[in-house]
C-alpha cells in the first residue's frame, strides 16, 4: 500500500446515520466522489435530504464555497455494499456501537474493498484491535473518530491497532488534511482515545463538585462556558497554560505545580450514583424539557457554524 492519496479519489461511506451523513458532507465538499451505503433504504433517502439541507446552511454561512447542487452531484447512494466500496481509496465505517456487528462488518469490508483501500471506523471508543485482529487485511484498518457533527468540528482522532501499517496511518492523515480536517495522530491504542478521555476527566470532577454541593449544575456549566471554553475554542490546554505565565509553561509549572498536585490528590474517581444522576438530570430538565432538546441541538449547530465561520475568517486574515 503506497502512501500517496490521489486527489479527489473515491471515498466509500458505510452507514448513513448521523456520523455517516456528516462524513458524506466532509468528503463531497472536499471534491471526492462519495459512495454511500446503508442496509436501510429509507436511511439512505433520509441521508440525502439531510445532506442537502446542511449544505445549504453551510453555503449560506460561507463554510461551503460551492453550491449545494454541485456537492450533491458527487454523492451516490448504493443499496449494494460491494458496489459502494468498489474503487474506493478510503472506506469510512459508521455502524452501531456493537462489537459483534462491527467485527462482522469489518470482515465483509476487508473482503470487498480494494486491496489498496484504507478501512477506517468512526467508533467513539472501541480500540481497533477489538474488531480487526483476525482480518487478512488488518494492516490497513484503523480508527478515524470524529466528534459530532463532523462537518462543523474538524478534529479526527486517528488511532492504529498494534498491527496497523504506518502507510495506512499516513494515508489517513493525508486524506483528512486534504479534506480540511484537523487529524490528531495517536501512536498506539488507548481506551476512549483522546477526546473522550479528556472529556471524561472534566466530567468526573464536574459531577464531584455537584455531588458535594460546591456549585449548581447551571453555574458549573457557566464556569466552562464563560471561562475555559472561550480560550479552548481556539487553543488547547497546554498552550493555554504556556501563555499564563511570563516564562511559559516551565514558569507556570514552577508557580502552580504544587497547587495542581495537591488538587489531584482530592480528585480520586467516584461512581456516578443513581441519586446524583437523577439530581443532575432534574436540573437539566428544569432548564430544558426533553421536548426542547431537538430545537436546542439546532441552536447548538448554528452557534458552531457561526464560530467555525469566525475562526475560518480569522485564519484567512492571518494567512494574508
Amino acid at each position: 500500500m503506497g502512501t500517496a492519496v490521489p486527489t479527489r479519489a473515491p471515498v466509500a461511506i458505510v452507514g448513513a446515520g448521523m456520523i455517516g451523513r456528516g462524513w458524506a458532507i466532509v468528503f463531497a465538499s472536499a471534491g471526492h466522489p462519495v459512495s454511500l451505503w446503508d442496509p436501510d433504504a429509507q436511511a439512505l433517502a433520509q441521508a440525502l435530504v439531510f445532506v442537502r439541507d446542511k449544505l445549504r446552511v453551510l453555503h449560506a454561512g460561507g463554510l461551503a464555497p460551492e453550491a449545494p447542487d454541485i456537492v450533491m452531484s458527487r454523492i451516490t447512494c448504493h443499496p449494494d455494499l460491494r458496489a459502494c466500496v468498489a474503487g474506493a481509496v478510503h472506506v469510512q465505517e459508521n455502524g452501531p456501537e456493537n462489537l459483534e456487528r462491527r467485527i462482522a462488518l469489518f470482515r465483509e469490508l476487508d473482503a470487498l474493498a480494494p486491496a489498496h483501500a484504507v478501512i477506517a471506523s468512526s467508533t467513539s471508543g472501541m480500540p481497533p484491535s477489538a474488531f480487526t485482529a483476525d482480518l487478512p487485511g488488518r494492516a490497513r484498518c484503523l480508527v478515524a473518530h470524529p466528534p459530532n457533527p463532523p462537518y462543523l468540528l474538524p478534529l479526527v482522532e486517528v488511532c492504529p491497532a498494534p498491527w496497523t501499517s504506518a502507510q495506512a496511518v499516513d494515508r489517513t492523515m493525508d486524506i483528512m488534511h486534504a479534506a480540511g480536517r484537523k487529524p490528531a495522530r495517536m501512536t498506539h491504542e488507548k481506551d476512549g482515545f483522546i477526546l473522550n478521555r479528556l472529556q471524561g476527566a472534566l466530567l468526573a470532577e464536574a459531577f464531584r463538585l455537584i455531588d458535594e454541593e460546591v456549585v449548581s449544575v447551571r453555574d458549573l456549566d457557566n464556569v466552562i462556558k464563560h471561562g475555559l471554553g472561550l480560550r479552548w475554542a481556539f487553543m488547547g490546554p497546554i498552550e493555554t497554560v504556556d501563555l499564563n505565565a511570563p516564562g511559559g509553561i516551565a514558569d507556570f509549572c514552577a508557580r502552580y505545580g504544587g497547587l495542581y498536585e495537591a488538587l489531584q490528590q482530592q480528585m480520586m474517581p467516584r461512581p456516578w450514583s443513581p441519586a446524583l444522576v437523577e439530581r443532575v438530570a432534574l436540573a437539566r430538565r428544569t432548564e430544558l424539557p426533553l421536548t426542547g432538546i431537538e430545537a436546542r441541538q439546532s441552536w447548538r449547530d448554528q452557534e458552531l457554524l457561526a464560530l467555525a465561520a469566525h475562526l475560518a475568517a480569522r485564519a484567512r486574515e492571518a494567512g494574508s
